[in-house]
């Protein structure tokens, strides 16, 4: 069995992921590098709160940015949440389903 603390570092990485706005950087991010203001014209909010956003995800280790020029790029460090992802996807599927035939 793991020691609590474990668990507790489980926990600060899906805090991190908790945000549909944070969900959508990361499913932006599946497809390769990018910057900020693409980033940030993508997710619809001002580049302060996007920025913040991407602090949260780098801070939890998901993803991380690099300097080009003038230019933030960032990009997915964790690439198994497309995993992550089809797991939570299917448990909404079966939700679904149920729900569905108790309507029924």
């Amino acid at each position: 069995m793991k020691n609590f603390d474990q668990y507790t570092v489980r926990a600060d990485v899906l805090k991190a992921l908790a945000h549909p706005a944070r969900l959508l950087i990361i499913d932006l991010l599946e497809s390769g590098e990018m910057c900020v203001c693409d980033i940030t014209e993508k997710v619809g909010a001002d580049i302060s709160t996007v920025s913040r956003h991407l602090d949260k995800l780098r801070l939890a280790g998901i993803i991380e940015k690099r300097k080009d020029g003038t230019k933030v790029l960032y990009k997915l460090q964790m690439s198994c949440l497309a995993g992550v992802f089809t797991c939570v996807d299917n448990v909404l599927k079966q939700q679904a389903e149920k729900l569905k035939s108790l309507v029924s």
